[in-house]
């Protein structure tokens, strides 16, 4: 099957960016690098099933790189305001299928940051 560029696009922007919100929490380190390029290559695959899916992958590569990193590691990323006051928690995101996904607090209910901009 010949690759769309919008497809390909829609990947380089989600690895991108997940890679920038795990060096802002300092956890970009080889072995969560390759969980990353695992999500990037299993949404590849999806996005290829599905192409008008390409709005959604960033928001389910974030999904899938917190649902590895919580396997391997622990929650990420830290609600860092909730963690301060003693109840660590991770940030979800939202919307779960959507475009233009966002880290969110669900104790407080707010937007921390879109994601790519932790």
């Amino acid at each position: 099957m010949v690759e769309s560029p919008d497809l390909e696009a829609a990947l380089h922007r989600a690895r991108a960016l997940i890679l920038a919100d795990l060096s802002a929490r300092d956890v970009a380190d080889a072995a969560v690098v390759s969980l990353v390029e695992d999500a990037v290559t299993h949404r590849r695959w999806w996005l290829e099933q599905w192409p008008d899916g390409v709005d959604f992958v960033l928001g389910l590569v974030a999904q899938d790189v917190q649902d590895a990193l919580l396997e391997a590691y622990g929650r990420w990323p830290l609600c860092e305001r909730c963690a301060v006051e003693g109840d660590p928690h991770a940030l979800s995101v939202e919307p779960e299928l959507g475009p233009d996904p966002h880290w969110v607090c669900g104790k407080e209910g707010v937007v921390v940051a879109p994601v790519g901009s932790l």
